[in-house]
This record gives structure tokens, C-alpha cells and sequence, in this order.
């Protein structure tokens, strides 16, 4: 078989349909500047910073001493007793109920000024003992309140604050109180009824 050129090639075949004109969109390399998130990202970060830091804890701390088991014998003419009932009333008495004193009713905002008061008579010297008792029908917001009053009785001596001045002596004295808190029950009140003035 000679002769003839490209007898055993592949034949050209020739598209079918016809070309289009359209040439094809080169992709276009796509890029995010990332600086200006990364701004963003430290500016938010340093807001809840500083943010989460200077806002206070909305707890009251109560702390115990460490020998809490142990039974301290206290003196009663260095007892202030302050009794919160279940009608939201206050009564307060010095030492032992009706061996010392009557128990006598008290105002929210007089236990701060007697509780100063009770602390420099020359009998106490500055040791006074506040024992909150709370009946378990009281408010909780009356309590939260009367340990409000009783910290401000603890609060140390600055220009701001009236000063506590020793009769004796003319000098101001640095208040350093303990309070704590006992329940209140049923029994108990019938008992006090008979000296409540």
C-alpha cells in the first residue's frame, strides 16, 4: 500500500455547532484586608477589660472566725440585740431582756446612731457586740438592709463620716464592731412580749 498520505491518522473532524466569541474572564485574584478587624477585635477585647474589672461583685461578704465551734464567753453588758419579727418590726435591748434593759422598738434608720452610741459608754470600750436576730417570716430586703446599717456602724473614722468622740477623753475612736446573726422563734417572742416598752 504505498502512497497516499496519512492513510492510517486519525481524521480531523471538524467542530460541530458553531464558535462562540465570548473569551473567557480571567479570575481575579480576591483578597481581605484584615488589619482593620484585627483593630476592632483588640478595641472590644480592651473594652470588656477594663469593663469586667471595675465592676463590683454584687455579694455581701460574711466571714467566720476560725474558731467558730468554739463557745466565747461574752460579757452581757457588752450585748446589743437587735430582733427583726415577722411584721417587719425592730425591737432592740442591751445585755439580758428584762434583767437589763426593756426591750424597746427601733426605726431603720436609728440602729446605725445606737449602735455608735451603745459603743462608747465606758462599760463597753469599744467592744460592743451587735446579735442581729431574724425571725424566718421576715423580709429578706429588711434584713439586707439592717446588715446595710450595722456595716455603716463599722465604717472607720474619715472627714466624711461623724466622728466618734470618747466622753473621757475628747478623742475620736476608731469604731471596731462584730455583729452576728442568730434566728428568732416563736418561743422566743411570747417570752419577750412581757418586756417590750
Amino acid at each position: 500500500m504505498a502512497g497516499g498520505g496519512g492513510g492510517l491518522g486519525v481524521p480531523d473532524r471538524s467542530k460541530r455547532g458553531h464558535q462562540s466569541n465570548r473569551k473567557k474572564k480571567k479570575r481575579i485574584g480576591f483578597s481581605l484586608d484584615m488589619t482593620p478587624l484585627v483593630d476592632i477585635t483588640f478595641l472590644l477585647l480592651t473594652f470588656f477589660m477594663f469593663t469586667t474589672t471595675m465592676l463590683k461583685p454584687q455579694i455581701m461578704e460574711m466571714k467566720l472566725p476560725p474558731e467558730w465551734l468554739v463557745e466565747v464567753e461574752v460579757r452581757a453588758s457588752e450585748l446589743f440585740t437587735i430582733q427583726l419579727e415577722p411584721d417587719g418590726s425592730l425591737w432592740y435591748y442591751t445585755g439580758v431582756a428584762g434583767t437589763d434593759s426593756p426591750i424597746q422598738e427601733i426605726k431603720l434608720n436609728e440602729i446605725k446612731a445606737k449602735a455608735v452610741e451603745l459603743n462608747l459608754r465606758p462599760i463597753v470600750k469599744n467592744r460592743l457586740i451587735t446579735v442581729f436576730k431574724i425571725h424566718e417570716d421576715a423580709s429578706y430586703d429588711q434584713v439586707i438592709q439592717v446588715l446595710d446599717e450595722l456595716n455603716l456602724a463599722e465604717v472607720p473614722i474619715t472627714e466624711e463620716v461623724i466622728k466618734d468622740i470618747d466622753p473621757a477623753t475628747g478623742e475620736s475612736v476608731q469604731r471596731s464592731r462584730k455583729f452576728t446573726i442568730a434566728p428568732l422563734f416563736e418561743e422566743e417572742m411570747e417570752k419577750m412580749k412581757e418586756f417590750k416598752k
